[in-house]
This record gives C-alpha cells, sequence and structure tokens, in this order.
C-alpha cells in the first residue's frame, strides 16, 4: 500500500510565540526614544517623594510602637519617655503625606518644561 504524504501538520503554541515575540523585541531598535524618556521624567517626579515619605511613615510608626511599649511594659521607668518617644512618632507619621507632597510639588515644577517640550515634540 501506498502511503498518502499529501497531509499538513501545524503545530501552534501560543506560549512558544509570545516568548519568541519577547525575545525579538530586546533586540529590535526601539522606536520611540523620546517617550521612554517622557516616562521616565514622570516616574522621576513622584519617585523620590514616595520614597522619602514612605521611610519616614516607616520609621515614625515604629517609634510610636516604642513609645506605646514604653508607657505599657515598662511603666514604672519609662512612662513619661514613652510618651515623649509616642508623640514624635505621632508628629512623624502626620508628616510623612506634606512630605510627599512638597517633594513631588518642587520635581514637578524642576521637570516641567522639559516634560512640556517633549510633549508637545510627541504630539506633533
Amino acid at each position: 500500500m501506498a502511503e498518502n504524504n499529501d497531509s499538513f501538520q501545524y503545530n501552534y503554541v501560543a506560549k512558544q510565540q509570545e516568548e519568541i515575540k519577547k525575545i525579538r523585541q530586546k533586540y529590535l531598535p526601539k522606536e520611540d526614544a523620546s517617550l521612554e524618556h517622557l516616562r521616565s521624567l514622570d516616574r522621576s517626579v513622584t519617585k523620590p517623594g514616595a520614597i522619602l515619605s514612605i521611610t519616614v511613615g516607616i520609621l515614625s510608626t515604629l517609634l510610636l510602637g516604642l513609645g506605646m511599649s514604653c508607657t505599657t511594659v515598662w511603666q514604672d521607668t519609662l512612662f513619661l519617655p514613652g510618651i515623649g518617644i509616642g508623640i514624635l512618632g505621632l508628629l512623624g507619621m502626620a508628616a510623612a503625606y506634606p512630605l510627599y507632597r512638597n517633594i513631588t510639588r518642587k520635581r514637578r515644577e524642576k521637570l516641567a518644561p522639559e516634560i512640556l517640550r517633549l510633549t508637545q515634540e510627541l504630539l506633533k
């Protein structure tokens, strides 16, 4: 008997296709460096303020916890210092968001001309 070799066999694997596209994308030249620069500038406006305010918030929360521990566990010796430490923690926690706003506002004012120039260039 003769075998019929006129058949077509096709295997499509979506994961392989996506992986191939991702690898290929790494080696293609960047289409628009201006857009990437605009995105990085936009991210750089909020990032420093967020990092600093989160750090201040976490450290202040730890101070508040230390103050609470001093007033509850070591009442006889560290009650008054615990209140002071707790108040410092509360003040730091309250200052975290205004700190973020101020840093972001200053960064926005500093980078606004460059961002506006790039957006104008990309919109044309």
